[in-house]
């Protein structure tokens, strides 16, 4: 509709201006012809025909703006709502998502000073030590009851491992957490060829020395287990050892000194557990079966207690026995008596003495 208005308004325009041309074109002229203007009124009455059409268009068109204005006022206006409440939205999530990746910046951050200090730690021989004291003494007293181990134990040659478990035949299990991780260091630092085949050989030279002291002061025999315990503090430098230096590892069992990892201690330990159990389990068993020996010899003696009190029983039926019978032959006596006659059926006076009583015999 807009389309037609617009082209209705472009041809009234048109004609307006031929018919100005044309009337501007006659007033010049000389009046020549009555038909040429009857033709110049007839134009004019079209043009202002078209004029008003080309008002009411005018009109229509407003209208039709403004209505048009206005729905797209108020489309931008509920478009412009609804975008801001969605940039609301979208920004208290920016704001959620801020605030969770400023968390994790700082947890990062206090990630990257432990990590300072860790390293820190390990550079220092002293700290380093105590914290794979502490790794190791935090395993141990996990997984062991006290009693079933003591740190800073005293072997008879003066030595004092980090640790010792005891086992059940009272050989103590040496634990060392004394791991040199200088060269390892060295050797994770080192920047070309050259620089890591001396810190190998560095590793080689320390790891091997510490082996051989852990053999010659903890391996006693006759007093501590034939294997000891080397706590490596670092699942990562224990896997680098078994990786690259297969001929340590090697040594350290030809040694009887066993690398362990906190996992792998872990695991010796629970085996610990296990084994320490069983002993508390045949310990037991060997109480019971005491206990039970007790019991029998105590059922033997009672069974003789028994039959010697049978026997007393039998002695005393016999007795009663020999009792009724000696009963019997007082009572057949008794009435034997109570038979006999005497002379004269009166009692004797005083004056007359009885007849003498027949004495009973033998027999009788």
């Amino acid at each position: 509709m807009e389309t037609a208005l617009l082209v209705a308004l472009g041809l009234a325009v048109g004609l307006a201006i031929a018919a100005l041309a044309v009337f501007v074109a006659r007033s010049r002229a000389p009046a020549i012809d009555p038909a040429a203007d009857q033709r110049m009124v007839e134009l004019g009455a079209r043009v202002q025909q078209m004029g008003e059409l080309l008002a009411k268009a005018q009109t229509q068109l407003q209208v039709t703006v403004h209505e048009r204005l206005d729905a797209v006022t108020q489309h931008l206006g509920t478009s412009m709502q609804t975008t801001t409440k969605h940039t609301v939205e979208n920004l208290q999530k920016l704001n959620e998502r801020l605030a969770v990746i400023d968390n994790a910046q700082k947890n990062l951050t206090d990630l990257a000073t432990q990590v300072t200090s860790l390293r820190d730690v390990l550079s220092n021989k002293q700290a380093r030590g105590a914290f794979g004291q502490g790794r190791m003494e935090a395993i141990i007293q996990d997984g062991l009851p006290k009693g079933a181990y003591e740190f800073q134990y005293t072997l008879k040659n003066g030595k004092r491992p980090d640790c010792v478990v005891l086992l059940p035949d009272q050989r103590p299990l040496v634990i060392d957490a004394k791991f040199p991780l200088e060269a390892i260091t060295a050797l994770r630092e080192s920047a070309g060829e050259d620089d890591r085949k001396l810190a190998a050989q560095r590793v080689r030279q320390d790891v091997g020395k510490h082996i051989n002291d852990i053999a010659e002061k903890y391996l006693i025999p006759g007093e501590t287990q034939d294997v000891a315990l080397m706590f490596v503090p670092s699942e990562s430098v224990y896997a680098e050892l078994h990786d690259g230096f297969d001929d340590v590892v090697q040594r350290a069992y030809r040694a009887q000194v066993m690398m362990v990892s906190p996992t792998l201690l872990m695991l010796a330990i629970q085996v610990i557990q296990q084994i320490q159990k069983d002993a508390r389990m045949r310990e037991a068993a060997d109480q019971i079966r005491t206990e039970v020996g007790h019991v029998l010899k105590d059922v033997r003696l009672l069974g003789d207690r028994v039959k010697k009190l049978q026997t007393h029983f039998g002695q005393a039926t016999d007795d009663m026995n020999s009792i009724q019978t000696s009963v019997g032959r007082i009572e057949k006596r008794a009435g034997r008596i109570e038979e006999l006659e005497f002379d004269g059926d009166e009692a004797p006076s005083d004056n007359v003495i009885p007849a003498p009583v027949r004495k009973l015999g033998a027999a009788e």
